[in-house]
């Protein structure tokens, strides 16, 4: 699909001020660096090309980065945008924003060469990112009264404890935990956004928007079935995460099968987040096969972190940065492959870790699947991200 020309707007000069006019614009291009940067630096590490001087084990920087490095930023992009314009607050910008930005992008750098600094140092800096951006969304928030944000919340402290677990203890079933909670916003943020963006684009073209159901108590009840499986996988009882997960995996397809992504399989914008939350019910499932059969775990992580997590988040991502720059929601050339090769990297890497590929060849596909992808991204939305809105608005 070709972009729409706006004019005026890309005529003007690209600036990194800009880039600080909203959340969204700085986080969103700092994540797809860091995938762009992160995965290629992992890939070498694991295969023994090079050694980084990390701040933690090898497994376990790859595991924090993509889960408190990567998934934080799109956190922070999305939430702090989404929640200036849910309680009509003034946006977090200019010299706040920076200094947000600026613990976050401290916390990469310490922790990929700080090996050799105080380690309560590292970690503090690392800490305290997630507790400021829920302050700043939690004030508005709470200011606006508007208590159907709290579960998003709450969740948002389970993952900052799923966090502080992990780099204390340095045991990977907290970064599991915290798969299971970045799994429980999927279930919050992508029900909201993807059955509603479905029905407003059926309704668009006359088609039949009314096919599409949202049952409160099923969104409600697949969260509690999620914040559940955590406690139970947390606690060491296999059984019944396994268990759980297979209930939570249900209560997610039956949910798909209610926002009828197929109506939509002509728009990218709207196949990608379907397909991508499809990951999060084949994730679980595969958990449960691990838990229960013994099917190797980094299966289900990585259908869970690649494909659900970084899927979803180049979505949303898509979307989000030409909708909140006033540009038409037309995908740019390149970003139909962009969200094919994401979805491939998950493939790939899920059958690698099945032996369905030679170990090393099936991680160096996967890798550079996710770097065509988000290199994609970045190429087409770097000037947008850097460039005022198209309809002259602030932001």
């Amino acid at each position: 699909m070709q972009a729409i020309s706006t004019p005026h707007s890309e005529r003007s000069s690209a600036s990194v001020a800009q880039l600080f006019a909203y959340p969204f614009r700085i986080f969103f291009l700092s994540l797809t660096l860091l995938s762009l940067v992160g995965i290629p630096l992992w890939v070498l590490q694991v295969t023994g090309t090079i050694q980084l001087p990390l701040a933690m084990p090898g497994v376990l920087w790859h595991q924090h980065e993509m889960l408190f490095g990567f998934l934080s930023a799109a956190i922070a992009g999305f939430l702090l945008t989404a929640v200036c314009v849910w309680t009509g607050t003034e946006r977090t910008h200019g010299i706040r924003l920076l200094l947000l930005w600026g613990v976050w992008a401290a916390a990469r750098v310490l922790l990929t060469v700080g090996g050799d600094m105080p380690y309560w140092l590292v970690q503090g800096v690392n800490l305290a990112f997630l507790p400021l951006v829920m302050l700043d969304a939690g004030w508005r928030i709470w200011h606006a009264r508007q208590k159907r944000q709290l579960m998003i919340l709450v969740v948002l402290g389970l993952l900052w404890l799923m966090q502080v677990a992990f780099v204390t203890r340095l045991d990977p079933v907290y970064a599991w935990g915290a798969l299971i909670m970045g799994l429980a916003l999927i279930s919050i943020i992508g029900g909201r956004i993807t059955p509603a963006f479905t029905t407003g684009w059926l309704r668009q073209r006359g088609l039949a928007a009314d096919r599409i159901r949202v049952i409160p108590a099923l969104d409600i009840a697949t969260v509690f079935a999620m914040v559940l499986l955590l406690a139970s996988m947390v606690t060491g009882w296999s059984m019944v995460t396994a268990g759980l997960a297979i209930i939570a995996a249900i209560l997610m397809l039956t949910r798909l099968y209610h926002w009828k992504g197929w109506l939509a399989r002509q728009e990218p914008l709207l196949w990608i987040l379907h397909l991508s939350i499809l990951w999060v019910p084949v994730a679980l499932v595969l958990l449960a096969g691990h838990l229960a059969a013994g099917w190797p775990a980094s299966a289900w992580t990585h259908a869970a972190g690649t494909g659900a997590i970084a899927c979803l988040i180049l979505g949303v991502i898509a979307r989000v940065s030409l909708g909140h720059t006033g540009r038409p929601l037309v995908l740019p050339q390149g970003m139909v492959l962009a969200f094919v090769a994401i979805h491939l990297a998950a493939l790939v890497r899920v059958i690698t870790a099945f032996q369905g590929l030679p170990w090393h060849l099936g991680i160096t596909a996967s890798g550079l699947l996710w770097a065509l992808a988000y290199a994609i991204f970045l190429a087409r939305y770097t000037g947008v991200l850097a460039r005022p809105r198209a309809d002259g608005k602030p932001g």
